[in-house]
């Protein structure tokens, strides 16, 4: 059945563009298979950590290292990340298990939430990691960790490929769209013992933060699609017959997501135009290449004007009044924050932004000028914001990315940028661009990317049957599954902080206004965060009742499940 790991884009010249809208249902009842057969729970592996919450021992039952493919991909041993090199112990399945911790509380409850943690920043690999140790002390208040095992829910520490991955062959197997893929399957794994799991595959809310916020809404976005099945078949995901038919479900209940990277295609594009459209960059001495960052920008009123979505208002959203939606989640993000303490106030115009930042080194504080935004701190109200002064507030705290943002390696002969450029093209190759824009610009001999290269332009080379590259692209935007007949999950809560220059606002807001239009979508809980940078998790009591309030409306899961629920 199943096709190894390593041949998984070279195996399936998958034209997925034609399969966007036909995602299907799947039942809940599957026949025998060896491979699920290979990948059932055991109740009784567990050891017992003692953990404490906000000053009381919780009991919780450690399942570790679930390998939840039949087939997983073979990892080197040493591995390259964003802090070094490390050496990995589990080289078979490290980017393919899970750890799940169940507290006390959910030992026998199949009704309890799973919160499902995927943990690749930067669209990076994440090797399995434990979030639950022996000992350790949580403040439920400060700690998503600490309130979901107060709460009752099953907490799982997803493993999952992704770009920088070294294979045991000397390939790179984490290239789009491994991440989501197993990221899907995880969630399989899940479906699949659900009956002698703790917890609820039918109530699963997964959590992520940059590049992670970006999976989590790619995987709540597509579920059940059949474009992912013969990825999924190459694995030994659960729930893929011999004939690379899905007989299980992986679709999700809900979405945490922080500071989502998503929408890479067009990413670059956002950008640019974004700090460009006033001046921000030239404002920030941050416009090494001005004619590059004005050709990417040009491309953004028409692919903003293709997505079709409305404001609030009804009112269509295009580029002409991108700046003033962004501008009013900008107020609307100020007046939620005063209004939800007596103690939360915005500083006057000439007082002082005190910003305290924290790394490897230790923390600073810096001062800013509010220059931007004008409040009444008595009636919780914002009586104006420069847009102008506010983009460059927000590049004055963090440089602004080079040009492109996300797609720089092989352009004007830069093999060194740490962009999403090696999320992209086959295993056997360290990068592809994956934009137009970068395609055309490539001039580094023999990377096998480029019209210099391939002597193909972007449509030419994108359009034959036997690349994949638009393909990647596709399977980890969540706006190409948005409004279609893929299983959207109901419910999402999505932040963005108001001072995150890691991604342009307008992808969240887009992310938003997509998610509305969509009739599948019950919940959405959409906001930019007051003045908090590109981080996740800072909000927990919020997001945990969000959570509780959505799980409480759904009501019984078992019920769900015996029905044969079209979404979990």
């Amino acid at each position: 059945m199943a096709i190894a790991g390593s041949l998984a884009l070279t195996a399936f010249a998958v034209p997925t563009s034609a399969l966007a809208d036909e995602a299907r249902t799947v039942p809940h009842v599957h026949a025998a298979d060896p491979q699920d057969a290979a990948l059932a729970f055991d109740p009784g592996a567990y050891t017992t950590l003692t953990v404490t919450v906000d000053g009381r021992p919780v009991e919780v039952r450690a399942y570790s290292e679930l390998c939840y493919v039949a087939d997983p991909v073979a990892a080197a041993a040493q591995q390259s990340g964003i802090f070094g090199t490390t050496t990995i112990s589990n080289t078979r399945c490290g980017y393919e298990s899970m750890n799940v911790f169940v507290p006390e509380s959910a030992f026998g409850d199949q009704r309890a939430p799973i919160y499902f943690a995927v943990n690749n920043a930067g669209w990076m690999a994440s090797y399995l990691r434990a979030s639950v140790t022996d000992g350790a002390s949580y403040n439920s208040a400060t700690s998503n960790v600490g309130a979901a095992l107060k709460a009752g829910y099953v907490f799982v520490d997803v493993a999952n490929r992704s770009r920088g991955l070294a294979g045991a062959d000397g390939s790179s197997p984490g290239k789009a769209p491994a991440a989501a893929v197993d990221a899907k399957a995880a969630v399989r794994y899940l479906r699949l013992n659900d009956a002698v799991m703790p917890g609820s595959a039918e109530r699963i809310v997964v959590n992520g933060t940059s590049g992670g916020g970006a999976l989590s809404a790619i995987l709540g976005a597509s579920g059940n699609s059949p474009a992912y099945d013969p990825y999924l078949a190459a694995i030994g995901a659960a729930g893929v017959d011999a004939e690379g038919r899905s007989t299980l479900r992986d679709d999700v209940f809900a979405v945490n997501a922080y500071c989502p990277i998503t929408d890479l295609g067009n990413a670059d594009t956002a950008y640019e135009w974004l700090y460009n459209v006033l001046g921000t960059r030239d404002a920030t001495g941050s416009n090494a290449t001005p004619q590059d960052a004005a050709e990417i920008a040009a491309r953004f009123p028409a692919y903003e004007k293709s997505l079709k979505l409305r404001n609030p208002d009804g009112s269509r959203l295009t580029a002409d009044d991108m700046l003033d939606t962004i501008r009013k989640e900008v107020i609307r993000s100020a007046e939620t924050f005063m209004r939800a303490d007596p103690a939360n106030t915005v500083p006057a115009l000439g007082a002082t932004f005190d910003i305290t930042s924290g790394g490897p080194g230790g923390t600073t504080t810096k001062s800013y000028v509010n220059d931007w935004i004008d409040v009444d701190n008595a009636t919780d109200a914002v009586l104006s914001v420069d847009m102008a002064k506010y983009l460059r507030f927000v590049a004055t705290q963090a440089t602004l990315k080079s040009t492109p943002a996300f797609d720089a390696v092989g352009v004007h002969g830069n093999t060194t940028s740490g962009t999403e450029t090696n999320l992209f093209g086959p295993y056997t190759q360290k990068y592809m661009n994956y934009t137009e824009w970068s395609w055309n610009h490539n001039d580094v001999p023999g990377d096998g990317s480029g019209i210099d290269d391939t002597g193909l332009t972007w449509d030419q080379y994108t359009g034959k049957r036997s690349t994949t590259l638009d393909d990647q692209i596709h399977l980890i935007d969540p706006m190409d599954f948005i409004g279609t007949k893929a299983d959207t999950a109901p419910n999402w809560y999505v932040r963005n902080g108001t001072r995150d220059r890691d991604t342009s606002f307008i992808v969240s807001v887009n992310l938003d206004r997509a998610l509305e239009a969509d009739e599948q979508v019950e919940n959405v809980d959409y906001r930019l965060a007051w003045n908090q940078p590109h981080a996740g998790n800072y909000d927990v009591p919020e997001a945990m009742a969000w959570i509780a309030k959505v799980v409480g409306k759904a009501g019984d899961p078992l019920a769900a499940r015996h029905h044969g629920s079209a979404r979990g």
